[in-house]
């Protein structure tokens, strides 16, 4: 008998409980992921590109006739120059490649993809200025260990270390506040230097240095890499300064009320709902003064390396949960779940080694990020990253969006409405923890946010066979098309499904600023796709029409058939949103 099999002879509690105590082990080692650019042949050419989640949202190869690993500002003009003379499609791509969206996908097979996989030195620390120049590839984790050693932090950043400085400033990455600048790492950049098409005269390429008196800044800092390739990044950075973090789990019945004051209270303020529990974890989060006592350290516990067999175990368990539609299941598992990560602090240690009680306090450093699944070089069979696409693990749809502060009262009281309609139909995302909402403030960025506003994070199963529909498959669109569409709410750049970016160029005030930068700089369109130029409004749709579109969000079910009628899926109105067009069960389970 395999082990799988064994093991699923336990009673479902017994099994999640075991998992989840199983997560929570010291394990101190993972695999990093592989590099998502794959090659045929020895010397680079003949290639595919994915994300570090192994798949698009419309599940589509991309192919690209050859990778260029650029280590150099000077190598990568020497490319851009040459791609530039053939009028050859380009790419920028990443290490890590976190983007859900098919960003890095270059126009058609012979379309040549940039890494930035090696430009991923730290070039200049500059003590009195307070600033840290480097290379596009480098990490956020590089960038907080170089900055610290010279007592300088970064103020706000995402809460995930594997992200390139270049990526995560090219797609609107963020952390949570309204205090300062805000939450958005693209905004304390001060500088940045940036490779573009040019003409015979320049060579075919050029180098562009732009900083804070340049307009164009403001089209370079989110870029989703359509103007050409970020070479170096000036950042401004603060003195080191430690926090004091304390949860708090609450009744989420004031949860509408509270979400327009709480993020002005404490200056580094989250949330996580719990909506199927009726329940809000708040994150009080403060600076304190640096004598304060105190050593603590994040370590995510998500973001920790887990074991490969029981990420399949617990796989396996949720397929089984969504195919018997065991809505109880999920439930105790989201239960279970939750109580689990609230009890371990979520991953805080007042020491580095146990957690004691709150608050934990720390230097700022050691607090502001994770992401230890990706430090070492073991097997990826025996631990990794859960959503490693090697392995049988996590598999999820991420819908993101920012909602500005005076319409989030109405959205949060509307999905409490689809509670009471539906009281297990959120279970399935909190097995995921639940909603992680941010704040975020208005951006000069010409794609960035366009007003003060709160970040709403909602990750869920995604099932292997797209024609498969998810339990409660209803309910998650409507949140979708209620936080999009009513209360245009705007999309992050770096995550979410194909129907969330139709039509959302047109909500950027200064949209046709970036267009008029984007014509300047790459006038032939080089590093332009047919995804780039649905979403900003050039040409085309994001919207893919065809049976079975609207269950991985490929398009809003418009007559039965984008939905699954033979498992009883069929394209209905919402319940609360009566706009909404969700693919909804009418089959008693």
């Amino acid at each position: 008998m395999s082990q799988i099999t064994s093991f699923m002879l336990f009673p479902r509690s017994t099994i999640i409980v075991v998992l989840l105590l199983f997560l929570l082990v010291s394990l101190v080692s993972s695999t990093p992921p592989e590099d998502p650019i794959k090659c045929s042949s020895p010397n680079n050419t003949t290639c595919t590109i994915t994300n570090s989640y192994g798949i698009f949202p419309d599940r589509s190869e991309c192919k690209a006739s050859r990778v260029v690993y650029a280590a150099t500002e000077q190598e990568l003009v020497s490319t851009i120059a040459e791609l530039t003379k053939n009028k050859t499609k380009m790419k920028v791509a990443t290490r890590f490649s976190h983007s859900i969206p098919k960003l890095v996908c270059p126009e058609g097979q012979n379309g040549i993809l940039i890494s930035t996989k090696y430009l991923n030195k730290i070039l200049k620390v500059d003590v009195n200025a307070r600033t840290i120049t480097m290379e596009s590839g480098v990490t956020l984790k590089q960038l907080i260990n170089e900055a610290s050693k010279f007592g300088l932090v970064l103020p706000y950043t995402p809460y995930w270390w594997g992200l390139s400085i270049g990526g995560l400033i090219g797609t609107g990455a963020h952390g949570s506040t309204l205090f300062g600048k805000g939450s958005s790492v693209h905004d304390y950049v001060l500088e940045l230097r940036i490779v573009v098409p040019s003409s015979s005269q320049d060579g075919f390429a050029r180098v562009l240095s732009l900083d804070q008196q340049n307009e164009d800044l403001n089209a370079a800092k989110v870029s989703l890499g359509v103007l050409g390739v970020i070479s170096q990044i000036t950042l401004q950075l603060e003195p080191m300064f430690k926090r004091s973090i304390t949860y708090l789990t609450k009744d989420d019945s004031d949860l509408g009320e509270k979400v327009g004051t709480f993020g002005h209270e404490h200056e580094f303020a989250d949330m996580i709902w719990y909506p199927s529990q009726h329940k809000v974890v708040y994150r009080v989060d403060d600076r304190v003064p640096l004598a304060t006592s105190g050593n603590g350290l994040y370590d995510f516990i998500p973001f920790r390396p887990t074991s490969s067999v029981e990420l399949a175990l617990v796989r396996t368990t949720e397929d089984i949960q969504e195919s018997t539609s065991d809505a109880n299941g999920k439930c105790l598992l989201a239960k279970t779940t939750t109580s689990t990560l609230i009890n371990a602090a979520y991953g805080l240690t007042n020491n580095g080694i146990i957690f004691t009680g709150y608050p934990v306090i720390g230097f700022q450093n050691r607090l502001q990020a994770s992401g230890t699944c990706l430090d070492s070089l073991q097997d990826a069979k025996i631990t990794a990253c859960a959503w490693d696409s090697r392995i049988k693990g996590e598999f999820f749809h991420q819908t993101t969006f920012s909602i500005g502060l005076s319409q989030a009262k109405n959205f949060i009281q509307d999905v409490q409405k689809l509670v009471q309609l539906e009281p297990k139909g959120l279970c399935g995302m909190e097995i995921y923890n639940g909603i992680l909402m941010r704040y975020v403030t208005a951006s000069s960025a010409y794609l960035g946010k366009q007003e003060d506003a709160i970040d709403f994070d909602i990750t869920y199963y995604r099932s292997k066979d797209p024609f498969a529909p998810r339990l409660y498959e209803d309910i998650l669109e409507e949140i979708e098309q209620l936080g999009i569409f009513k209360y245009g709410g705007l999309p992050h750049w770096g995550k979410n499904r194909n129907l969330a970016f139709e039509g959302v160029i047109k909500r950027y005030k200064n949209f046709q600023k970036f267009l008029k930068v984007k014509e300047r700089y790459d006038p032939q369109g080089l590093f332009s796709s047919e995804w780039s130029d649905q979403v900003l409004g050039i040409k085309g749709s994001v919207t893919i029409l065809k049976d079975g579109c609207a269950l991985e969000g490929l398009c809003i079910c418009s007559q039965d058939s984008h939905c699954n009628p033979s498992k009883g899926y069929f394209c209905r109105p919402g319940k609360v949103y009566k706009e909404a067009r969700v693919c909804t069960r009418l089959k008693s389970p």
